[in-house]
């Protein structure tokens, strides 16, 4: 069944690992019983069809910059961009360009446990755009 076809529900349990307890359980409230519930509704239909359409473990290896980033996470200064899920479900050993604190200069490319992310608390950027990791590298000055 198709993302479209899949009640909002379905799709949030199915999207339900890549985001921290508070982001899920709040965006599954805004989606039952906001005036918004529309907008965030779609919200969780886009995000559903990234993580779906996401590559998985190697499939971009070799791409250095021209991998593409699917998703965006950020917590206390840090962001973690995420251009591979894990084979084994997504979570557990991701792939993607992290920078920690801030520090550009030893930003890099590695293996993300989005699951240990979600657990501290990060989000996912729902507004973010995907873009390449040189993209991202020219915008953010490295």
């Amino acid at each position: 069944m198709s993302v479209e076809n899949t009640s909002y529900r379905d799709n949030l349990l199915k999207i339900k690992k890549f985001l921290s307890y508070s982001q899920w359980h709040t965006l599954s409230n805004l989606c039952s019983s906001s005036e918004e519930s529309e907008h965030f509704i779609n919200i969780v239909r886009n995000q559903t069809k990234i993580i779906e359409s996401m590559p998985i473990t190697y499939e971009q290896d070799g791409l250095g910059d021209d991998a593409i980033i699917y998703l965006h996470y950020f917590l206390n200064g840090c962001d973690w961009h995420i251009t591979e899920k894990d084979m084994e479900g997504g979570v557990l050993q991701a792939y993607g360009f992290a920078i920690l604190n801030g520090d550009l200069y030893n930003a890099e490319m590695g293996y993300i446990s989005i699951s240990e992310l979600v657990k501290l608390g990060a989000e996912m950027d729902f507004y973010f755009n995907k873009k390449t990791v040189g993209e991202l590298k020219k915008e953010r000055g490295i």
